[in-house]
């Protein structure tokens, strides 16, 4: 097809839908979008509560647990153990397809009947309390995170190790407070570096050793502001310096900041990336408004957050890709993945449909808290048969009885979950974080809020 301007039913501004996209769209069997990509992405984000966590009793053995579900939902939330065990079946919700209700509220209702976990935490050792994690261990209070150890306060970091405080990170060891900085070892207070040792206060370096307060260096040693200094100068320096000291770390912050304003900055920080518009994509080849992405990521649009050989994939994230295909509309979706559509937290799986915490399944439409399961529609098994049959009609169905939302949005076969079915509250979520609302604004606009809970708790684990 054509290129094709559209405007978005949400915000009703225009949109283009270019002749590539149209070609995605059929590759993996669903119609183009009515909402514009910036709007994709906010009804996403309305899906993920990364950080805002709450105490509450797991519904199946009674125990005080960590949960992203505060205790004036209407959820049954079990702890990570329990939900994961076999203890009980997610099948045992299933229901029948009722043609005289939209599947969206047919959704609804089963969201609000599964049990719920207590944190999307997958294959964690000692890490109780992170978030849209996987893969960490002896980690405490990250998220947006994949294969961690002994990490603490972090967000969106991958492969790394003994280091806290870090936004945007891989393959780091033994950091403190970096922004977007790769394959470090022992740096500190630094932003947008890469292969850089023993060093602090760095902007836009790499492959530098035992540097100091420089912006925009390449393979150098022993620099102090962008000054060369010999070995032993170097030591000496350092020393008088005495971090030590809270005023002494203050001063030099604040001199810093200057050599940080002074920088060159490059247009983006494309590395290794072919025919690819965004920021912070490393190893990216055709990729267009793609963010935070490494390793291997080809012939995608509209990506945040993920890559490691994700191929062929739209609308995705945070949180997208690991060894996966053809994902469209997704949230922490991915990890050995093909042809998920319209998911939140679905790993391993292949042919999906709107689900919701699903793993290693396959032929899945409508289901929630699904494990090694296919052929399910609402939690229901069908053969393949049947289920090939139903697919077609309950799509049928969506077109004819869309889900209309209290401001009016159509939701038809195609759209992502409407925000009125996501269990957090607009400020509950990254939502906010990256697109910030008043109470009056989000509810105008028709999204939850949730007031401030007043917390007090005593402390009853203490140290010896």
């Amino acid at each position: 097809m054509t290129q094709q301007i559209k405007i978005c039913q949400n915000c009703q501004k225009e949109f283009t839908v270019e002749p590539e996209d149209f070609e995605f769209y059929e590759k993996i069997k669903v119609p183009s979008p009515t909402f514009c990509p910036e709007c994709r992405m906010i009804r996403r984000m309305c899906f993920r509560n990364e950080r805002n966590l709450y105490k509450k009793k797991c519904d199946a053995t009674g125990k005080d647990i960590i949960s992203v579900y505060s205790s004036d939902k209407p959820y049954k939330i079990y702890d990570q153990k329990y939900w994961w065990s076999d203890n009980w079946d997610p099948m045992d919700y299933g229901q029948d397809y009722n043609w005289n209700k939209s599947f969206f509220k047919q959704f609804k209702e089963l969201l609000k009947d599964v049990p719920m976990i207590a944190l999307f935490n997958g294959n964690a050792v000692r890490s109780e309390y992170c978030q849209h994690a996987f893969d960490s261990k002896d980690c405490y209070l990250i998220s947006a995170a994949l294969s961690n150890e002994n990490m603490m306060y972090s967000n969106r970091v991958w492969d790394c190790t003994d280091s806290l405080d870090i936004y945007i990170g891989t393959g780091l060891q033994l950091c403190y407070e970096t922004i977007n900085c790769r394959e470090s070892y022992c740096l500190f207070y630094s932003k947008n570096c890469r292969n850089c040792r023993n060093s602090a206060f760095l902007f836009d370096c790499v492959n530098c050793n035992d540097c100091f307060g420089c912006a925009n260096l390449r393979n150098k040693s022993y620099f102090i502001f962008n000054k060369p200094y010999l070995k032993e100068e170097y030591k000496k320096k350092m020393q008088e310096f005495n971090l030590g000291s809270y005023k002494n770390f203050l001063e030099i912050s604040e001199k810093f900041q200057k050599v940080f304003k002074t920088a060159l900055y490059k247009y983006a920080n494309l590395r290794k990336a072919v025919n690819v518009i965004g920021d912070n994509v490393e190893q990216g080849k055709n990729c267009y408004f793609c963010f935070d992405l490494f390793g291997l990521v080809e012939n995608s649009k509209f990506l945040w957050w993920g890559g490691l050989n994700c191929t062929d994939s739209y609308d995705g994230g945070p949180g997208i890709g690991d060894k996966s295909e053809l994902l469209y509309e997704g949230i922490d979706n991915g990890i050995q993945s093909s042809q998920t559509r319209f998911s939140v937290i679905v790993w391993g799986c292949q042919n999906t449909h709107y689900c919701f915490n699903c793993h290693s399944s396959s032929n899945l439409f409508g289901c929630v808290g699904l494990r090694h399961k296919q052929y399910c529609i609402l939690n229901k098994q069908y053969t393949k048969e049947e289920y090939e049959e139903l697919v077609p009609k309950i799509i049928e169905h969506m077109n004819s009885m869309p889900f209309i939302d209290k401001k009016g949005r159509v939701y038809k076969y195609g759209e992502f979950f409407p925000p009125e079915l996501s269990p957090f509250c607009y400020n509950e979520t990254i939502a906010q974080e990256y697109f910030p609302l008043t109470k009056e604004q989000a509810i105008e606009k028709g999204y939850q809020w949730k007031e401030p809970e007043v917390r007090n708790f005593q402390i009853d684990i203490k140290t010896q």
